[in-house]
């Protein structure tokens, strides 16, 4: 075995949803510094513009897409336009999100039950569908999820989000039993507090973070490079014996 290539996504084609800012953008920006194809997405065209032409100002391979994955027209064009552009997908990982409501579980509006519903789970869960049609007469293919500690313990005021990333976690697996014998794994990897716009109501402000912080193991939060080692670790060969498995990735925050 060549450990050397273990990590090496040359020539393959990885899609990666939410891929604009946050956590997505670290992770399409390593994909392409690996050798893959990527394909930047989100519902901003402009933006995902942006980051694929930083990606090829520096060497690497990428063409922006936009799509909303919670729209069911828009999966299935996306996946319509990569047959075309590519013949094949060897990656696809989910890392649109959203967390629009934070309140008592009971006070959730049904407006910001339908949008988490929609962006965090009906996405994530026909975006992969689509994926692993795409993936079988190819030969397989990897897919990686990430969900959230949340979906382990919930959240605190945060139970329409928790609920979606702990149905992320179930459905993680229910791909990788249901598709191991066509070659296909699916992962998932569990941030924990991380840096992000979505997650500004408690990075923001100083004093806040220092509260959930300090109890951490690794008393800081995480930044979206990360949740680089773990996204690439569970698509790549070194994976090769890994699926339905969920790595918990927040600084020994439930350690």
């Amino acid at each position: 075995m060549d450990y050397t290539k273990l990590m090496d996504f040359t020539d393959k084609v990885v899609f990666v949803s939410g891929s604009s800012r946050g956590i997505g953008e670290a992770v399409v920006r390593a994909f392409a510094a690996n050798g893959a194809d990527v394909i930047v997405s989100s519902r901003d065209q402009g933006a995902c513009e942006v980051v694929a032409e930083s990606i090829r100002a520096d060497g690497g391979k990428a063409t922006a897409k936009a799509a909303h994955a919670g729209r069911m027209e828009d999966v299935k064009a996306v996946f319509e336009w990569i047959q075309s552009e590519y013949g094949r997908l060897d990656v696809l990982v989910n890392c649109g999100g959203t967390n629009p409501f934070y309140g008592l579980i009971g006070d959730t509006p049904e407006a910001a039950f339908d949008k988490t519903i929609d962006v965090n789970l009906k996405g994530p869960f026909y975006l992969s569908a689509q994926a692993v049609k795409m993936m079988k007469p190819n030969g397989g293919g990897a897919i990686v999820n990430v969900a959230s500690i949340n979906g382990i313990t919930p959240g605190h005021l945060q139970g329409i989000y928790s609920m979606t990333k702990c149905a992320m976690i179930n459905m993680t697996k229910a791909y990788a039993r249901e598709y191991g014998h066509d070659g296909i794994r699916v992962n998932a990897i569990c941030p924990g507090l991380v840096d992000t716009k979505m997650t500004a109501v408690f990075t923001a402000n100083d004093d806040l973070l220092k509260s959930h912080t300090d109890s951490f193991p690794i008393p800081r939060a995480g930044q979206p490079e990360d949740m680089v080692g773990g996204v690439l670790y569970l698509a790549s060969d070194a994976a090769a014996f890994t699926t339905g498995t969920t790595l918990v990735m927040d600084g020994g925050h439930i350690a």
